[in-house]
């Protein structure tokens, strides 16, 4: 494990209030963790989604991987099996669920996703708001299309699956006028295009939006870039859970960073 990453965990047990919201003065914000932290998902949601995740972890393909970012830290050569990539590379069911509530609570109008993996969190956003538009974007081909046909069995017909590079993708969804009320960033884990992606969509978000980020502390540069979006001119508070950070750019909000014991 990375020294850096190490050090911000400490840092956070020290520093991290209550998990069902206790000392937390921002009405917002105590809504957020009692409310919707704590919201209880649907069984069915979660038992589809879990029957999936157990399909890939008992998966035996092996699979050429496409890696456009920092790569996994797990797995070093391109060819991969399946259940290794779900065990290592797809949301664990407890953030799974925390994504399906933060998607249902604030997911409208649409939700856009960078990294899509084998579709498991996708499938957890798009499931708890179902009238929803969720665009995911995924650079590995193969990958994509295992997520395409876990998509396709899921029964879900709310997710729009693009392939490419996030920086060849992007400016087609900003030109359709997409502002989504959820973003959720988990593709390459770089310190500059993880700012690159952020100042973008901060650019085409309004004021109800929230963006997620996940693995905000596996490394160093992850670290300093969660720092760097938290000073951004356009966040209005940040709430840390260690393994995810989320922004609101909600305006008329005293500027404050939470840490949240998750």
């Amino acid at each position: 494990m990375d020294i850096s990453c190490v050090l911000e965990y400490l840092r956070y047990k020290i520093f991290a209030r209550h998990s069902r919201g206790h000392g937390i003065h921002s009405p917002f914000v105590f809504r957020l963790v009692s409310e919707v932290f704590r919201n209880k998902n649907k069984p069915d949601i979660v038992s589809s989604i879990e029957k999936t995740r157990k399909r890939m972890l008992a998966d035996t393909r092996s699979i050429k991987v496409t890696d456009l970012g920092a790569g996994s830290g797990k797995m070093k050569s391109s060819v991969r099996k399946v259940s290794d990539i779900a065990r290592y590379s797809s949301v664990p069911p407890k953030y799974g669920k925390l994504l399906a509530s933060m998607a249902s609570a604030y997911g409208r109008p649409a939700i856009l996703e960078f990294g899509t993996s084998l579709g498991i969190s996708a499938m957890y956003m798009a499931a708890s708001c179902p009238g929803t538009e969720l665009i995911t974007m995924e650079g590995c081909p193969e990958t994509s299309g295992i997520a395409a046909e876990n998509f396709s069995l899921s029964g879900l017909n709310n997710i729009t699956l693009l392939t490419g590079s996030f920086d060849e993708l992007l400016p087609g969804i900003k030109s359709k006028g997409v502002s989504p009320g959820m973003v959720f960033i988990d593709g390459n884990h770089r310190r500059e295009p993880l700012l690159n992606y952020f100042n973008q969509v901060a650019a085409v978000s309004g004021p109800d939006t929230v963006v997620i980020i996940d693995d905000i502390h596996i490394t160093k540069e992850m670290s300093e870039a969660w720092r760097e979006i938290k000073r951004h001119e356009k966040v209005s508070l940040s709430v840390d859970i260690f393994r995810m950070g989320m922004v609101f750019f909600r305006k008329g909000m005293p500027r404050y960073d939470y840490i949240i014991r998750y």
